[in-house]
């Protein structure tokens, strides 16, 4: 009788199980942060007693997410009680100049929902998110402040890596609380800047600009007109929610606006010519896609053949220090 050998499995199943486990350490992250644990133990160790008394919650519930946070090394626990890992503390805790929890509140109130529909956007095409112009005040500053949070690095790395010192007029197209705006003038004085974002984005902005000599317009920028004595114009993170044919329909608005010479920069997560790298961009495309049914991460030669049709000449690719990247148009 023949015998049949049988091999050993050389593939596991470990990696389909720690991806497919994301979801539950990204809600106990979301949880505590919405909570306020991360707070309430910032000059721990505290007892989960203590905490739980500071936030009017029970210990024994307050305990399951406390301990899970633990177990992914955002809280460190001993006989005293519970405190900060360093990476909550410096991130999360509230006492630190950079904060992330409005990106994680953003992420939980906004996207986390609309995650779980994706395979609908997918099949339909249709859009799971709010009608982003009809927000609350509330949830319009959850909103506003959470993308801010998000983008922070990215309006850094803008004011750093692009050379605004030729320029004179600078607008930003759908710039949420005028995150960039505000790096690009602190190296940049001599600009005057404009923001132009939907009407509730814009009331957030002023707040947030109350101080900065930023002027803040308050329209729609596929129906309102965009100011046209600008010699450049910010788009960022704005590409990755439309489809292409309404990019290069906005392109066009603005290239109709601007004199030749002028240059319109693209901010966004442009992707390689193979739309795998850089991996976040390709990962966040599905976000996009919820949000309006038709968006995602673009590659950066999809933005190039755009420029190309709307009367752009395209420039140059920049890198901004992280996974998103300047695209620079020239108008001809």
């Amino acid at each position: 009788m023949e015998t049949i050998t049988r091999s050993t499995p050389t593939v596991g199943p470990d990696r389909v199980m720690e991806v497919a486990a994301g979801f539950m350490a990204a809600k106990h992250l979301f949880t505590a942060c919405e909570l306020g644990l991360f707070e309430a133990i910032a000059d721990g160790p505290v007892s989960i007693e203590e905490a739980a008394g500071q936030l009017g919650l029970d210990a024994d519930r307050l305990r399951v997410v406390a301990d899970a946070n633990v177990a992914l090394g955002f809280v460190e626990r001993n006989h005293q009680g519970y405190s900060n890992a360093p990476v909550a503390q410096a991130f999360l805790s509230g006492q630190s100049q950079v904060d992330l929890s409005p990106l994680l509140r953003f992420w939980n109130r906004f996207s986390y929902p609309m995650w779980t529909q994706m395979e609908h956007s997918v099949r339909t095409g249709q859009a799971n998110a709010p009608d982003f112009a009809v927000l609350d005040a509330e949830t319009q500053r959850v909103f506003s402040h959470g993308v801010e949070a998000i983008t922070h690095p990215t309006a850094l790395g803008l004011a750093a890596c692009y050379d605004f010192g030729h320029h004179q007029n600078v607008t930003d197209l759908g710039g949420g609380t005028g995150s960039f705006l505000a790096a690009i003038r602190e190296r940049h004085p001599h600009l005057n800047l404009t923001l132009f974002e939907l009407p509730g984005a814009a009331v957030v902005a002023r707040a947030k600009l109350a101080e900065q000599p930023i002027d803040v317009i308050a329209g729609d920028m596929f129906r309102d007109p965009i100011p046209s004595d600008q010699d450049a114009v910010i788009i960022a993170n704005v590409a990755h929610i439309f489809g292409p044919q309404r990019n290069l329909d906005l392109l066009r608005i603005v290239r109709k606006a601007l004199q030749p010479g002028a240059r319109v920069l693209l901010v966004d997560f442009w992707l390689d010519s193979t739309r795998t790298s850089p991996p976040i961009g390709a990962l966040i495309g599905g976000e996009f896609m919820t949000i309006s049914g038709e968006g995602r991460s673009y590659a950066a030669e999809e933005a190039i053949c755009w420029l190309n049709q709307s009367d752009f000449r395209f420039v140059e690719q920049v890198s901004l220090g992280g996974p998103q990247s300047l695209i620079v148009g020239e108008a001809v």
